[in-house]
């Protein structure tokens, strides 16, 4: 059992049988009375987001998660599967759990899955995909001044806004938090 005075951004913690990863954390003392802790919290098994309110001295159960670093080999239509690196296991994770960062899987691509009692949760993609281009609209001529961007498709399905000098064949640098153009590479 844990204080909630010690749940801070990204401790996991289990309470009514859900898993809940605390996002925001705030603590306000008014001037009389107990101090309340109020908290955005993705519960990580439906993968919703919900506003909590403790009051200072209430205690929650404190969970151990177990991350392992894998490597994506296929995707069969129904599962992502993936080789543990450690013990060559491969654990299948359904579509539903990966979501939009399925455009920025590649076969080969090494992840982190984070485990609680053998049930995978989440998985971690790196900082960085380089992914190429298959699909691309034609730069029109006189466009360079004022900094145009297009949208490009990667070989993932990916669309992204790039700058007009992107064209088709490139490999370009995509953020996995947010799907955005870092550079040609």
């Amino acid at each position: 059992m844990i204080d909630v005075n010690n749940l801070r951004k990204g401790v996991t913690f289990e309470m009514d049988k859900n898993l809940y990863r605390v996002l925001e954390y705030s603590h306000h003392k008014p001037g009389r009375g107990n101090a309340t802790i109020r908290i955005r919290a993705k519960n990580l098994r439906s993968g919703t987001n919900l506003d909590m309110t403790f009051t200072s001295g209430d205690r929650v159960q404190d969970v151990r998660l177990d991350y392992h670093t894998v490597q994506f080999l296929y995707f069969d239509g129904q599962f992502y599967y993936f080789m543990d690196m450690d013990t060559y296991e491969q654990p299948a994770i359904s579509e539903s759990l990966v979501g939009d960062q399925s455009q920025m899987l590649l076969e080969g691509m090494e992840c982190k899955l984070t485990f609680y009692e053998g049930e995978a949760l989440d998985i971690e993609l790196p900082l960085t995909v380089d992914l190429k281009v298959t699909e691309a609209m034609a730069s029109v001529r006189g466009d360079t001044a004022t900094g145009v961007t297009k949208r490009v498709t990667t070989e993932t399905g990916l669309h992204v806004q790039v700058p007009g000098f992107v064209a088709v064949g490139d490999v370009i640098r995509v953020n996995t938090t947010d799907g955005s153009y870092i550079t040609r590479v």
